[in-house]
């Protein structure tokens, strides 16, 4: 925002003040109001407002640069290890095709658990296995998605406080300017305008990082919403598993115990006829 001189000569004199007072008030106006001018003329306080709302927004685009990525990271694993799941033939198999290091992730974690449970309890009953280890899966969900979502929280506080941290530096820019009017004893625009310009790009820059955080967030909490979805169906295709594994184990022993009765049973004697 620039004022001329000639449009601060035609407010004086519009008033009807006199040519000393409109030149008076021509050399008090500043001569650059750009933001880094009215900055480094502002008050401390509200430069400390700046200074902090511009902190809170370089943190926020740090945010969405390094959560980005490791989201991006983290569902292309996701989706690469569920039908790695997919096309294996047991939970050990797996096991072994998730061991490699590209595929290394939370979907390779809720493999492992489940075989480290159905170890456990590998002398147990088949229903209670499968529910201890619907239960690892579930709290291993859980604590992915809590990692995933640490820092967004951060997001959700600069967004909804930093329009307000940027109000409190215009009230007070504001509260200077119309201290400076009353100490000058004029409402000269050349007084007035410096203060409030200055008050108001606190708020403006309140809302350079208010707006940008909000949106941030509101884009994690979709692509958080859909890692958890791709989790979900990793951990339901590990339950598969273990229920195919578990109904083969009580078919092997049956099919033995069959097999040795047929053998071990005494051939039935013949008897020729004379």
């Amino acid at each position: 925002m620039i004022f001329k001189k000639s449009s601060v000569t035609a407010v004086v004199y519009a008033a009807g003040a006199s040519p000393a007072l409109a030149q008076s008030a021509m050399a008090t106006l500043p001569h650059d109001l750009s933001p880094w001018s009215m900055f480094l003329q502002a008050d401390i306080v509200v430069k400390a407002v700046i200074v902090g709302l511009a902190f809170a927004s370089l943190v926020t685009w740090t945010i969405w640069i390094a959560k980005g990525l490791e989201l991006l990271a983290a569902k292309r694993k996701a989706t690469l290890s569920t039908r790695c799941l997919a096309r294996a033939e047991s939970l050990d198999a797996a096991s072994v095709a998730l061991g490699n290091a590209r595929l290394r992730g939370a979907v390779a974690s809720l493999a492992d658990a489940a075989l480290y449970e159905m170890q456990r309890s590998s002398e147990l009953a088949a229903d209670g296995i499968k529910e201890r280890v619907a239960i690892a899966l579930s709290r291993l969900e859980a604590g992915a998605g809590r990692n995933m979502a640490r820092g967004t929280g951060l997001l959700a506080t600069i967004g909804a406080t930093a329009p307000f941290v940027g109000l409190f530096g215009t009230v007070w820019g504001i509260m200077n300017a119309f201290i400076g009017i009353s100490q000058t004893k004029t409402t000269n625009l050349a007084v007035v305008a410096p203060g409030i310009a200055e008050a108001l790009l606190a708020t403006a820059i309140g809302l350079v990082a208010a707006i940008p955080a909000v949106i941030i967030y509101n884009v994690f909490a979709r692509a958080i919403a859909g890692y958890r979805a791709a989790l979900a169906d990793a951990s339901g295709e590990v339950l598969q598993h273990v229920s195919r594994d578990l109904d083969r184990a009580a078919l092997v022993p049956a099919a033995s115990h069959v097999t040795g009765a047929v053998h071990l049973a005494p051939r039935p004697s013949v008897r020729l006829a004379e």
